[in-house]
């Protein structure tokens, strides 16, 4: 682990091929050795088609990644906070519609310890738990996801290699040989990748910086209109130049992406109005409990969780804020959970419940936790017990599919009265696992559908999906699910296996095979089987 981990960040060296945002990661950097779009020269500016492309190509490496993380719950709180940065981008006329349409709008968590986050080719973004772990609240957060969105509305990527021009291929070619040579020897990888690089650093330091100003003014604008507060961007600056004060050890690769200049932390703080300087953001007891799960999740060291999982029982706890002891009570409930002590995870997690009674966003978390502990414990009854019952009315966003077919970003304009009957991902997700351990999921076939078909990216829901159906002995629907989980994730050759295999089921079903879904299947096959062609033809022309 430790050289594959070297690989990575010998590769992050020449991020600034795409972006300085990309940084040190090795969820962003594995992808930078597969097979990219043709770019041509340089020498103009990248469409948003291509560079749509360009993004498919490097995500579809991060879904193989190790590091890549599909957590429902912590998906869907930083989802949230991405989304209403969207509607506040989109009111305030820096998301035109074009790259609404256009753009993927995909939001990758990375399970690594890191304080990072990063911004990819047509409208993905990349967070780190380490990043979620360490803010003290969702403005904070919030802060560091809407500059990453700014560099995203504003193309500063095809405008960096707009202005690299002809030296875009050499840092290609950079990148390739450092990632080859990275399989063998890491010192010559670092030799052969610092060469190419070397020749234009400089070149784009200002550029890069400009960028970062920008981004800067730009996901400042989107705060208060999405609902944050605008002071979050300032304790955030606060945090990174505290940390690069205290020699960095690495583990903020956020402080070389984002070079923290005199002038930009000033500009930030000036923009805040004098009476409300010194106002830190208020955390809420949702953000310390996602906070304390992202840490959870990312620290898998046994000594290190157990401690976690006794700190409530400490004789300070009780002198501890109401935020601090919620945040304890889920970090020992999910550790003595890791750690498959059972008594002791179920006495933190009533002791949590209680604690978060009064505070509903709060008390669904807790439930969901608990709901979770008693199916890891091998308790499905219990585990759907303990479910809330109205959770599916919180508001919920869904997706649109244009008419060129691409996945838009939701529409927010009316997040705030649309309410959804359906339960909420996080939910909806972990009642499918409990019934198909009780063997009685057939429920979860029709809500399940209703989310896909609202959120046709979601590998995770499609697999689940498939399974339910399998439970259900429709193996031709499972199969296609199966293929649609592998389209979401661009895996297209293991899409269109599966496609085949649900035809071939299809066929020696003869007579009584169902006429309607395999006709979805053969027309799902031949637009996916465009689709490897294409991926298979950018593939052979960047070799």
């Amino acid at each position: 682990m430790p050289k594959l981990r070297t690989v990575h960040i010998l590769k992050a060296l020449t991020a600034s091929v795409l972006i300085a945002i990309q940084a040190v990661s090795p969820l962003a950097s594995s992808a930078q050795a597969a097979g990219l779009p043709t770019l041509g020269d340089g020498a103009s500016s990248l469409t948003t088609g291509e560079e749509r492309r360009l993004g498919d190509s490097i995500v579809r490496e991060l879904y193989r990644d190790p590091d890549y993380l599909d957590d429902p719950v912590l998906q869907e709180y930083v989802e949230g906070i991405w989304l209403h940065l969207q509607d506040a981008a989109r009111k305030n006329g820096e998301l035109s519609p074009e790259l609404e349409e256009r753009f993927a709008w995909t939001l990758l968590l990375g399970k690594d310890r890191q304080v990072n986050a990063f911004a990819l080719p047509g409208g993905y973004m990349g967070v780190y738990l380490g990043l979620i772990g360490v803010v003290s609240s969702g403005d904070e957060l919030a802060s560091v996801i809407a500059h990453e969105t700014s560099h995203i509305t504003q193309r500063h990527i095809a405008r960096m290699m707009a202005q690299q021009g002809k030296q875009t291929p050499l840092m290609l070619a950079s990148m390739l040989l450092g990632a080859l040579a990275a399989t063998r020897s890491p010192d010559a990888a670092m030799a052969i990748m610092m060469g190419g690089p070397a020749a234009v650093m400089q070149n784009q330091l200002n550029f890069s910086r400009a960028m970062e100003s920008e981004a800067d003014r730009m996901g400042y604008s989107l705060m208060s209109p999405a609902g944050f507060a605008p002071q979050g961007f300032v304790s955030m600056f606060g945090k990174l130049q505290q940390a690069s004060r205290l020699n960095d050890n690495g583990s903020w690769p956020y402080l070389r992406s984002h070079p923290l200049t005199t002038q930009r932390i000033a500009d930030m703080d000036s923009r805040i109005p004098p009476g409300k300087r010194a106002a830190d953001p208020v955390p809420t007891l949702e953000h310390v409990m996602m906070s304390a799960r992202a840490r959870v999740i990312s620290n898998p060291g046994v000594e290190v969780r157990r401690q976690w999982a006794r700190l409530p029982r400490s004789g300070s706890f009780s002198s501890l804020s109401q935020f601090e002891q919620v945040a304890q009570l889920y970090a020992a409930t999910l550790s003595a959970m890791y750690l498959r002590d059972w008594p002791l995870a179920r006495e933190m997690v009533q002791r949590l419940l209680a604690a978060t009674a009064g505070n509903a966003p709060a008390n669904i978390q807790a439930r969901w936790l608990n709901a979770e502990l008693e199916y890891k414990a091998d308790n499905p009854q219990a585990a759907l017990a303990a479910l809330p019952l109205q959770s599916g009315n919180a508001p919920q966003a869904a997706p649109r599919v244009t008419a060129s077919g691409n996945l838009a970003g939701p529409s927010l304009a009316t997040i705030d009265v649309v309410e959804r009957v359906a339960p909420r991902r996080p939910e909806l997700l972990l009642k499918a696992e409990i019934l198909l351990r009780l063997n009685q999921a057939g429920s979860m076939a029709s809500p399940l559908q209703t989310w896909v078909t609202d959120h046709p990216r979601d590998g995770s829901a499609w697999q689940t999906l498939a399974r339910v159906w399998r439970s259900q002995g429709q193996e031709m629907r499972a199969l296609r699910a199966e293929a649609e989980a592998q389209v979401a994730h661009y895996d297209y050759a293991a899409a269109v296996d599966r496609f085949k295999a649900a035809q071939d089921l299809a066929r020696k079903a003869g007579a009584s095979a169902d006429y309607f879904e395999a006709s979805i299947i053969d027309t799902r096959l031949r637009a996916v089987d465009e689709l490897l062609r294409e991926q298979l033809r950018d593939k052979a022309v960047n070799k």
